[in-house]
């Protein structure tokens, strides 16, 4: 199987338990959920042409100390722009709302100091501080490094109700949140390897 099959089968598991992704690991999917991936990933993806030219988001030094809420352009592109900018199973994740097998990613198991910043534009979404061990596959986090710097919105794909999050500079597809997770949030940000950047804290 190629790393695309890989991040089209494991899309509608996106950080189920353990258990229902084994019960699901061995079907095939259906046209019904083909249809749905597709469609769902273009509503993720559409272009914000409508959106203001700018955003906020908030701003990080190499150590994590916030350096206040700024103003930048947003990064828009086409897709044919992403496809040669970005690696196959990235493009998938970030730009068509894909999602990489579980236990796969390059950051699930990483326990180094630093922040995650989005792929696609590196802005900056996740301290490792709040990453936790949720035993998903994926790395999960129980809060984002800011309000500013992350954007959820409403996602029923898969026949599922879902909280998906995505970078609010570029559009890109980050993962899920989930109202399962440690304190002080409650909350796991499922996420994917593939749509983070780490870079080690200075």
């Amino acid at each position: 199987m190629n790393g695309l099959d890989e991040v089209d089968t494991g899309a509608r598991r996106e950080c189920e338990s353990p258990t229902r992704r084994r019960f699901l690991s061995g079907g095939a999917l259906s046209i019904g959920v083909v249809v749905a991936s597709l469609i769902h990933r273009r509503a993720l993806a559409a272009p914000m042409a409508a959106a203001s030219p700018d955003v906020s988001i908030e701003k990080f030094s190499d150590a994590g100390q916030s350096e206040g809420i700024i103003r930048v352009p947003r990064v828009v592109k086409t897709d044919e722009e992403w496809r040669k900018l970005l690696a196959a199973q990235t493009y998938i994740v970030t730009r068509q709302a894909g999602t990489e097998r579980a236990f796969t990613g390059s950051t699930w198991n990483l326990h180094a100091d630093g922040i995650y910043h989005c792929v696609c534009c590196e802005t900056p979404g996740f301290d490792s501080r709040t990453k936790f061990e949720s035993g998903t596959g994926w790395p999960s986090f129980w809060q984002p490094i800011s309000k500013h710097n992350v954007l959820e919105s409403t996602d029923n794909s898969y026949g599922m109700s879902r909280v998906a999050v995505s970078c609010p500079r570029c559009a890109a597809h980050l993962g899920h949140v989930f109202e399962d997770g440690p304190k002080p949030t409650g909350l796991r940000y499922c996420m994917n390897s593939a749509a983070l950047h780490f870079v080690a804290r200075r």
